[in-house]
């Protein structure tokens, strides 16, 4: 049944409570209708094009109506469309896809729990590392650190774990057992204190050993980090900060969880992002790019100290989930992996699409607007500033980023605005000639909103 825009958005909006939204504002805008995709660009209904530079949610790493990913999903569905993990069963392709993740993982990683999706693999770690402890005859270590402005999920745990403290207003969040150091956002908080980024970087990790003894080492289980901030605004943390936090977690005892449901499968031009800051975690947290967000899988890799401790000590495990293991997710994250590997697309993002980019984000950091400018593989971030020279920012009720995410969606380009961040990470098949092409539609939004800040008197 074809129907028009105006239909769309309106049984959207008697129906579909969408994720993170004002439902009464969405009602009255009406919602943005996409109606298909190839390679790195969408369709909406109303037949524009539109380039995504944002992989659809950080996941399309191989790009719009690959073929390949389609057949794994259709011969899976005729041969075994579901069958569960549970009463002492498996499936093909859960067991092969166990095995690969084995190959493309760090060293030390040999084991997998699957979930549904990365909020589910975060709940999954909190169960997971307090078992631990408790087999190690240490149950009293249940406190996990994450950072403020992180962001791990939006289930209890998930959101819990974050430090988004938005989200923390809306459940009584975060539940207990949960405590949060500040983030290694340079512009925030070294630039202000006149310290250089290295500097910083050692100062913020130093903030992890303060909780821990602040809390007391005997009661920390572990900490929970992005190795690049995502959703926090693509914030990369100086080259000085993650050596540190390997020391102090080693120093202490402390289970080191990296959260890679944005960074892995080669966004930052490695096949994860703790391989490019240089850490060794415990437990590894997956979703989005193992099937390039065609169809919904997640999980946690266990590394050995861990694993061991659970498998040869543990017993019976009472955590799991109805789909951990679908085989047909199973089946095209085995065909995601594969095709990542046959395009190159890590070595792509490495020594091509990585380094260009950040020379094309260099430049854009010289336009009126930007103060600062960020990339680390395929993802990247401009801040947006009132003055360049003193770095002040605009004040936050003017909502800067949300007016140049307006003219990225006027002008056919998908850009996220987080606060004052306006932030990227396209699809890893993205070429060099649309890396131009991105960049430059999004000079000429940041054009428009220039021309659109000083002519409401908001800088001169």
């Amino acid at each position: 049944m074809t129907r028009t825009t105006a239909e769309w958005q309106a049984a959207d909006a008697a129906h579909f409570l969408h994720p993170f939204t004002d439902f009464q504002a969405l009602a009255k805008k009406g919602s943005r209708i996409i109606t298909s995709a190839e390679n790195i660009y969408l369709r909406d209904s109303e037949g524009h094009r539109i380039l995504d530079a944002m992989s659809g949610l950080w996941c399309v790493n191989v790009g719009y109506g690959r073929q390949e990913l389609i057949d794994a999903a259709t011969r899976q569905l005729r041969e075994l469309p579901f069958y569960n993990s549970f009463f002492q069963t498996t499936t093909p392709p859960a067991v092969e896809l166990a095995e690969l993740l084995a190959e493309v993982m760090p060293p030390g990683f040999q084991h997998v729990f699957y979930a549904g999706s990365g909020s589910e693999g975060n709940d999954t770690v909190v169960r997971m590392v307090r078992r631990y402890w408790d087999l190690q005859g240490q149950p009293e270590r249940q406190v996990i650190i994450s950072r403020w402005n992180g962001y791990h999920g939006s289930t209890m745990a998930g959101a819990s774990l974050g430090g988004m403290k938005y989200m923390h207003a809306q459940g009584g969040l975060p539940i207990p057992g949960i405590t949060h150091i500040e983030q290694p956002y340079w512009w925030l908080h070294g630039r202000p204190a006149g310290l250089c980024r290295a500097e910083f970087g050692k100062v913020a990790a130093g903030w992890l050993e303060q909780k821990i003894l602040e809390v007391g080492p005997e009661k920390v289980a572990a900490f929970i980090a992005e190795p690049i901030q995502g959703a926090g605004g693509v914030i990369v943390p100086p080259e000085t900060y993650w050596p540190e936090i390997q020391r102090i977690c080693d120093q202490y005892g402390v289970l080191l969880v990296s959260d890679e449901v944005i960074c892995g499968f080669g966004r930052t031009g490695h096949w994860f992002g703790c391989q490019t800051v240089g850490s060794r975690p415990d437990l590894i947290t997956f979703a989005k790019g193992v099937t390039s967000g065609y169809i919904p899988l997640g999980g946690v890799m266990v590394g050995e100290r861990v694993a061991k401790v659970l498998i040869e000590q543990g017993g019976e495990f009472e955590h799991g989930y109805t789909y951990s293991g679908h085989p047909v997710a199973c089946a095209v994250a085995l065909a995601n992996i594969r095709l990542i590997r046959e395009l190159k697309l890590v070595e792509h993002v490495h020594d091509e699409l990585g380094p260009y980019l950040a020379e094309q984000f260099a430049q854009l950091g010289e336009h009126p607007l930007v103060g600062e400018a960020q990339t680390c593989g395929a993802m990247g971030a401009l801040l947006l500033v009132k003055d360049r020279a003193s770095g002040e920012a605009f004040p936050g009720e003017l909502e800067i980023g949300m007016l140049c995410r307006g003219h990225c969606f006027g002008n056919g380009l998908i850009m996220r605005a987080v606060g004052d961040r306006m932030i990227i990470a396209p699809p890893l098949v993205m070429t060099l000639a649309q890396v131009d092409e991105m960049v430059a539609l999004i000079r000429r939004c940041l054009d428009l909103t220039l021309a659109d800040v000083r002519a409401r008197g908001w800088m001169p």
